[in-house]
């Protein structure tokens, strides 16, 4: 072999370069599989609502499903969108409005609040992706400002071993232990009662890196510290956790305020995102006129996710800072 074709063998091959637009990154995901993960996630929190509650707090969750994947598809088909409800989008924003309701026979709760979260919140706005607002949350408080009567009537537990008094939601009045809390042996909204398994649904959607940790624990932190040193007798280690446990906190926090679209994309911003919450939860729950804080903290906070955004937005490779030139 000659010292030419020595040279020639030994020189790197040239790879052909593919160059395609952005994304360059790819991740095998896709919108269908995160809100497979999530109904997943929800699924212990359901079947306890029902083992407590009984068949309606079936009923209703599974009414919510299907009014919302319909008005989903009736909204697209009138204004001649390609359909998405595949993308079982629809269908978790169902199941966390139906979580969000108290197991009673107001069946009509579910039809309106479906038509309100996926018509108004979310197609007006341009379908997934674009609404500001979390429709499921956004529903929620309608139906609340709407028939406060009928989202504030929580029927009595189902099961025996779980004392009457907790027909009331604690936030309410109702007064139970803070084991009961946290196991879920008291009364509330369908999908709220056990911290427990919503904290079980959490470590899955982190594991299966759904979610991140950082509004979850800013969101539940935040609320502690505050309720720790603002509780009225100072200091109350009760008082904190009875704040922790009750409420539907767990389920905002993980579930709800960690919604992709309407929360920040920084991890800078997610922090801001749920100390935001944390700090108007307590604030409303200490000084409002309602006994529930959380739904109205998160939907603050969702229209402050674009300025929350712009605020924390990193500095570009080789640029100025932002805002200056």
């Amino acid at each position: 072999m000659t010292s030419d074709q020595k040279t020639t063998s030994s020189a790197p091959m040239l790879v052909p370069l593919t160059v395609s637009p952005s994304p360059h990154i790819k991740n095998v995901d896709t919108t269908r599989s995160i809100m497979r993960d999530v109904l997943i996630a929800l699924v212990p929190a359901l079947v306890w609502g029902v083992y407590v509650f009984g068949v309606n707090a079936l009923l209703m969750p599974l009414i919510c499903v299907a009014c919302c994947m319909g008005f989903e598809y009736l909204a697209e088909k009138l204004l001649k969108r390609p359909n998405t409800v595949a993308d079982l989008s629809a269908a978790v924003t169902g199941l966390l409005l139906g979580l969000n309701l108290p197991a009673n026979k107001s069946f009509f709760l579910p039809v309106v609040g479906a038509a309100f979260a996926i018509i108004v919140v979310k197609q007006l706005f341009g379908g997934l992706g674009k609404n500001f607002l979390n429709p499921a949350l956004a529903a929620r408080v309608f139906l609340f400002l709407s028939w406060p009567s009928k989202m504030t009537h929580y029927p009595a537990p189902f099961v025996r071993e779980i004392d009457a008094v907790a027909s009331a939601t604690p936030r309410a009045g109702g007064a139970v232990s803070t084991l009961d809390l946290f196991l879920g042996k008291c009364g509330g909204s369908i999908g709220e009662i056990s911290a427990l398994l919503l904290l079980v649904g959490g470590v899955y959607l982190l594991c299966r890196k759904v979610i991140t940790w950082h509004i979850p624990v800013a969101y539940i932190g935040t609320v502690a510290v505050m309720s720790f040193v603002f509780a009225p007798g100072f200091f109350d280690v009760n008082y904190m956790l009875f704040q922790l446990l009750s409420g539907g906190l767990m389920l905002g926090a993980i579930y709800m305020a960690t919604d992709y679209v309407t929360g920040p994309v920084t991890a800078k911003g997610r922090l801001i995102f749920g100390v935001g919450c944390g700090l108007i939860t307590v604030f409303l729950r200490r000084f409002g006129a309602y006994p529930e804080g959380v739904s109205f903290a998160i939907l603050v906070m969702n229209s402050l996710a674009y300025y929350i955004d712009r605020f924390v937005r990193p500095r570009v490779f080789g640029g100025a800072r932002h805002g200056k030139q």
